[in-house]
């Protein structure tokens, strides 16, 4: 059995004798140049009004997507002039989202934000105040993977 694709972003693999190879070649640049370091415009549920010209923009799917998108939720969206790819999340890819200026990190089928994490400010025990921010903090590096549970 021949293998068609990669196992980890199922970039399109090249076959032996195979018509056409600039197809699967060129399929598989797109989906690494959205790939590698990757940064999405927004979250969305509805395919955004884009046009050929916002080629290699990137969004990534909403929970409950709607239209084109149907059926992709949780997935990067890659807009290739006149239509959409898709790409799966592996677990701990981590994206830019451009619209919060934020990350998130995918952990099995969901993509993690930061916590909101509120200054220490005044508190009648300023330790106590201050161990909760730190607990909160730490709690988001674990969860992201940034330091061992």
């Amino acid at each position: 059995m021949a293998i068609t694709e990669t196992s980890r972003h199922k970039l399109p693999l090249l076959a032996v004798s195979q018509a056409q190879k600039e197809i699967t070649h060129n399929e598989a640049l797109v989906r690494i140049d959205a790939l590698l370091h990757p940064v999405v415009v927004d979250e969305l549920s509805t395919p955004p009004a884009i046009s050929d010209p916002e080629i290699g923009k990137c969004w990534l799917v909403g929970a409950t997507p709607v239209g084109e998108w149907s059926g992709k939720a949780g997935q990067i969206a890659i807009w290739i002039g006149g239509g959409w790819r898709y790409c799966l999340a592996v677990d701990g890819m981590r994206i830019r989202l451009q619209s919060a200026t934020s990350d998130r990190v995918r952990s099995g089928e969901l993509w993690i934000a930061a916590p909101a994490i509120a200054n220490p400010a005044n508190g009648a025990v300023i330790d106590a105040e201050a161990r909760s921010v730190l607990i909160a903090l730490l709690d988001h590096l674990r969860a992201i993977g940034h330091i061992p549970v």
